[in-house]
């Protein structure tokens, strides 16, 4: 995993990023994992107004990265702005806890191990109206889990979509959230405002101790919160809202979606949603059942593992399948 640390201005980060990769002879474009087809240039064109209305900023990184790059930033948007609407696969597993003592989000990234290397923990210090956060990503510009200044905690799930329109795709939402948000409430309202192209879910939390599932597709958004006989939220690749069950599309093969989101929602239920730091790395480490336990020669597996301790103020990860590497605390990063 690479750690980057960028800080300036939009257009300043993505410039220097491109440029200093240019310079060691790499293309980001080259490692892109799908065709930049036709299709997802037409359609990233027409979600450049979503952005350009509600986050003009990551139009300015993104052009300032093509700039470095010595590329075509319409290359560019059609990767970010295509991804999770058109999608290649749908993988992640989500919880948060809020037990009064902790308050905890972890993930599970599953992805293709052959482009593992190339994935990026990076700390984001932006100048203007923009928090700090840092977070951790299988491409670049977008966000795929991530922490603020503030103390404000998401990870996404990808959720393969029945219908898609032009607007925000999953990884510069959850970027967009990390930027702009305090509170889980906030994101919850951008959520319902802002137009979005992909079906995913967000787990959000905040230091405030409120958690949150969301989810949402351009068609439709539904938020689950922690109740009496289920005192945590968690995610998978399928939506779970009743209201959700229409938008499911249930011919395609989710990594063990539903094998995976039981034993979550079973281990947090067995402990009454009450859990540390350590029992969290042994649920992400597959220690109650299948969450990471993937056949890696068949192309799949967990690439990373993260925990944000939001009361405690810490982050752990382990870079690679946490069954295997172990988590190491990540203290890089400042919370306010």
């Amino acid at each position: 995993m690479y750690h980057e640390s960028f800080q300036g201005s939009h257009y300043e980060i993505g410039f220097r990023f491109g440029a200093a990769l240019a310079e060691q002879g790499q293309s980001l474009l080259s490692h892109v994992p799908f065709p930049v087809t036709q299709e997802r240039r037409d359609f990233a064109r027409a979600c450049v107004p979503a952005y350009r209305e509600f986050f003009p900023e990551i139009l300015e990184e993104i052009h300032g990265l093509a700039k470095g790059q010595h590329c075509d930033a319409d290359a560019l948007q059609a990767v970010l702005f295509s991804m999770y609407a058109i999608p290649p696969a749908c993988a992640c597993s989500c919880f948060a806890v809020s037990d009064g003592e902790h308050v905890l989000l972890g993930r599970n990234s599953d992805f293709i191990p052959a482009l593992e290397e190339l994935n990026t923990n990076a700390i984001y210090i932006l100048s203007g109206p923009s928090h700090s956060f840092t977070g951790n990503t299988t491409a670049f510009v977008e966000m795929e889990d991530g922490v603020n200044e503030c103390g404000l905690a998401v990870g996404l799930t990808s959720v393969y979509p029945v219908a898609k329109r032009p607007g925000f795709t999953a990884g510069l939402l959850l970027r967009f959230f990390l930027e702009k948000c305090r509170r889980t409430a906030e994101v919850m309202d951008c959520a319902r405002r802002i137009p979005i192209a992909s079906a995913q879910t967000f787990t959000v939390a905040d230091a405030q101790g409120e958690i949150a599932v969301i989810e949402c597709n351009s068609e439709k958004t539904a938020v689950i919160r922690p109740c009496g006989e289920q005192p945590f939220v968690c995610a998978t690749n399928v939506f779970h809202a009743a209201e959700m069950q229409a938008q499911r599309n249930r011919e395609v093969y989710t990594w063990e979606s539903e094998r995976r989101y039981a034993t979550v929602t079973d281990t947090l239920r067995g402990c009454g949603g009450k859990m540390d730091v350590a029992a969290a790395k042994e649920l992400l480490a597959g220690k109650h059942g299948f969450l990471c336990q993937y056949d890696r020669t068949s192309g799949t597996d967990t690439v990373w593992s993260v925990i944000y301790d939001l009361k405690g103020k810490a982050i752990y990860r382990a870079e690679g399948n946490p069954k295997r590497e172990t988590f190491m605390e990540d203290n890089r990063f400042s919370f306010r």
